[in-house]
């Protein structure tokens, strides 16, 4: 397992290598966002750490341009705690925000949950499933809506995948946060229903597949 740790301050960075290589990690390393898409471009990683502020190119712009060519699982690491940025930073792929100062045994420990669930994803993965003109390919991790390929942000892909795979249950938020974002998450149910709301609008006419549970949660039923 590689990770790319990615941050304008260099104590930050030895530390988290230090943990990371303990743990068992091979791990690379990028001052900026410009460095790190530029490594992502000429390498293979299984998991990044990334910083939010940063100079010539600050962590959500990075973050942008790394979905663009690789489907890489993202921890972001800020000083700021604001729920906007951490559901900005949801909407756009990562999979984990933690504020600075934090704990490197922490960082660690929500790395190996990132990647088992990714890895638990690819391995229970492998039907194509059809419901009317949605298409959901969970092996590759597609989804299709009348034979069109949707644009779904990585995280949008896990929570319908879930959804799906659960069909016809009944899903409280507090669930969905446990099993998708899976940790104690900072933020509040909000999220879950911001996630939906964006989803919903990707599947076009088939959002009626996902059906709100007042004062509960959400159900996929076709």
């Amino acid at each position: 397992m590689k990770l790319l740790i990615v941050d304008d301050e260099i104590m930050i960075r030895q530390v988290l290598c230090e943990y990371a290589e303990f743990e068992g990690y091979e791990t690379d390393e990028a001052s900026d966002g410009m460095e790190a898409v530029k490594k992502c471009r000429d390498n293979k990683y299984d998991l990044i750490i990334m910083d939010v502020m940063m100079p010539k190119l600050d962590g959500f712009s990075a973050v942008k341009e790394i979905k663009k060519i690789a489907d890489t699982p993202i921890l972001m690491l800020s000083a700021r705690s604001e729920e906007y940025d951490k559901l900005f930073g949801f909407e756009i792929g990562i999979d984990d925000y933690v504020v600075k100062p934090f704990s490197p045994k922490e960082v660690m420990a929500r790395v190996a949950a990132i990647i088992k669930r990714k890895q638990k994803s690819d391995k229970d993965g492998n039907d194509v499933l059809k419901f009317e003109g949605l298409e959901v390919d969970m092996k590759g991790r597609n989804v299709f809506v009348d034979g069109e390929k949707a644009e779904l942000t990585p995280k949008e892909y896990e929570l319908l995948f879930y959804m799906v795979t659960n069909k016809g249950i009944a899903l409280s938020r507090e669930k969905l946060l446990s099993d998708v974002w899976g940790f104690d998450f900072y933020g509040d149910d909000r999220t879950v229903d911001t996630h939906i709301k964006t989803l919903r609008s990707r599947l076009k006419e088939y959002k009626k597949f996902i059906v709100t549970l007042r004062g509960m949660g959400y159900k996929f039923e076709a």
